[in-house]
């Protein structure tokens, strides 16, 4: 009898959650329901049964949707996925209409209500509204289709999102007829009973006794690393890191009631202001965000003097797994300039800062803070996000951050929905007390949307918000594509030689006798915004030789920007700091590379 139990309870199917994953149902109450959903906006009308047969085809690809959580009793584990026996697709998949005069201030109250209602936990955690009778928007075809999908947090994120929207949708416009083709078979596991939930959970233990001690020791190294880190990363001229996280108006209690509200961009504009300003994607989106958030608070005499720190989601899932739908990430803090007034300033403070929070995000590893989180104890954990909900923690500190800002880059290319077009796909976002805003930025095909969801309580003019966003990417390009006019005119009129190389003659000059210790070419590369420009610094007799030319042999040779040289030669930035943060390259042998640097640096002090 003993031997059955025990082979019953090593065949059972089922999966515990990660202790990641178990944060969004310890984190639920009944005003902050832990789900995501994304809203797409289908070019044209399509037949609803089609639609349903279409997914029920394709559940056996996705068995999370057809599974539900079981509880381990007296919570002293995880809970764990199993095949929920019950499962009928029409408790999933609901059929409405869009509200007259269809539209897009009624698309967005109705989809809010549907976002604001939680999702049952004894049932697989989704749900997909097919709204027709879409006919009142701009740019959008008549009769057109709204899909809003919701999908618990426990079970999916926004990469693993990404992959699931390879199932649901196709890259052809071909036209199939589902209602013709059979779903294969579902065949559940009963449900588990609660001695073999105690005993696979006992075994699980069993297996890995040292996961606390082992990822405690583990994370203990790599702060240590993160430490040594923080002394060669750069300092910010413009954002102190010492500021404590400042209390906004995004920070309080919310309302079970959701709003979202957004703004559609051109992914081509963002990327000519990146190369412009030579900075990332992201931290454009940042800056956008940034901007619109410092207009809001100012309009309502609430911005702080200190600048607010954005939680900045980070996938950690491997290429290759972006069919597990289960959550890969972690987190950076990055402070989002919001106190500097000028466009241009706040983009380079914010890209300052994503390069420290990338330094220190790096050295503890994301692998590692994923991991703490599975190391917690179960009952702990359970407890701890109950108490610090029902007492409203919240309030006797400082929040650790003041808005969540994701992005999640989707295909470029054009998506279809058995031979409709996809026009455009919003995300919208779980709230909860003291973190009233979340930001989710979705790029597809060639649009941006970025896309804002509060509470009634916290953001009641979201779309006021919403315009905000516009106005702050309008903005930005618009002082960006100014200021590259103003440079093309200067370097057409002036061509001075870099402050740099007039000090490296001059060092040179003081010290004569240097070419007898150090001996050979170094090259240095500079790249201006429209030239790039050689020097070599000859060192083979005296007296030394820097001049503006290309060699065609070298010891070493160094590439760089002509704006990290210039903080180079201010003394805001090291060579040391600025090799760390990948803002030089330097081509040669290794030790040929470190006299470069050596002397470099002598140079500069």
């Amino acid at each position: 009898m003993i031997k059955d139990l025990f082979n019953k309870v090593l065949n059972a199917q089922i999966e515990p959650i990660s202790g990641y994953d178990a944060a969004f149902i310890y984190s639920e109450t009944p005003k902050s329901p832990m789900h995501i959903a994304s809203l797409t906006v289908v070019e044209g009308s399509l037949d609803y049964e089609a639609f349903k047969a279409g997914i029920a085809g394709k559940l056996h690809l996705m068995e999370r949707f057809r599974q539900r959580l079981v509880n381990v009793p007296f919570n002293v584990d995880y809970p764990f996925w199993a095949d929920d026996p019950n499962f009928d697709i029409d408790l999933h998949v609901q059929h409405i209409r869009l509200p007259e005069p269809g539209d897009w201030s009624t698309l967005r109250k109705l989809t809010a209500s549907i976002f604001s209602a939680p999702l049952d936990l004894r049932r697989p955690l989704w749900s997909i509204h097919f709204i027709e009778g879409i006919t009142n928007i701009d740019q959008v075809p008549k009769n057109s289709v709204a899909i809003l999908a919701k999908v618990h947090h426990v079970m999916i994120d926004g990469m693993s999102g990404v992959g699931v929207m390879g199932l649901l949708f196709s890259f052809t416009p071909e036209v199939k007829n589902y209602e013709d083709e059979k779903p294969v078979p579902f065949q559940p596991q009963p449900l588990p009973n609660d001695l073999t939930l105690l005993a696979k959970s006992y075994i699980g233990f069993l297996k890995n006794p040292l996961r606390v001690p082992r990822i405690a020791g583990k994370a203990m190294f790599n702060i240590m690393k993160s430490q040594a880190a923080k002394k060669m990363a750069i300092s910010s001229e413009t954002i102190n890191p010492a500021y404590p996280v400042p209390h906004t108006i995004f920070n309080g209690h919310i309302s079970p009631k959701r709003l979202w509200g957004t703004a559609i961009i051109s992914l081509d504009r963002v990327k000519v202001l990146k190369k412009i300003m030579e900075v990332t994607i992201n931290d454009i989106f940042l800056a956008i965000c940034s901007g619109a958030i410092r207009k809001y608070l100012l309009e309502k005499d609430k911005l702080p003097s200190q600048p607010l720190v954005a939680n900045v989601p980070v996938s950690v899932r491997a290429k290759e797994a972006t069919n597990d739908i289960n959550n890969q990430i972690s987190n950076m803090m990055i402070p989002i300039a919001t106190h500097v007034e000028d466009p241009i300033e706040r983009l380079e403070a914010i890209q300052e800062q994503t390069i420290q929070g990338k330094i220190r995000h790096q050295a503890l590893g994301a692998n590692t803070l994923a991991e703490m989180a599975n190391a917690v104890p179960f009952g702990l954990a359970n407890l701890a996000a109950g108490v610090y909900s029902r007492y409203n923690l919240n309030e006797l500190h400082r929040p650790p951050f003041n808005v969540t800002i994701s992005n999640v880059p989707g295909p470029q290319i054009p998506l279809y929905l058995n031979g409709r077009k996809v026009d455009s796909i919003f995300g919208l976002t779980p709230v909860v007390d003291g973190f009233g805003l979340i930001i989710a930025i979705f790029s597809y095909n060639g649009k941006v949307s970025i896309t804002a969801t509060s509470d009634a309580k916290t953001m009641p003019d979201i779309e006021v918000f919403a315009r905000y966003l516009r106005e702050s990417a309008n903005d930005l390009e618009t002082v960006i594509l100014g200021r590259r006019k103003v440079k093309k005119e200067v370097a057409k009129k002036v061509h001075r030689t870099h402050p740099f190389f007039n000090k490296i003659k001059k060092y040179f000059k003081a010290h004569p006798r240097l070419t007898k210790k150090v001996r050979g070419i170094f090259q240095i590369e500079v790249r201006y915004p429209q030239k790039v420009e050689t020097w070599q610094i000859d060192l083979r007799e005296a007296p030394a030789k820097v001049t503006r030319r290309a060699a065609k042999t070298f010891q070493a040779k160094m590439i760089l920007d002509e704006s990290h040289l210039t903080r180079i030669t201010k003394g805001t930035l090291s060579w040391e700091e600025a090799q760390i943060q990948g803002r030089i390259k330097i081509e040669g042998s290794q030790g040929k590379q470190q006299i470069m640097l050596t002397l470099l640096n002598k140079i500069t002090k």
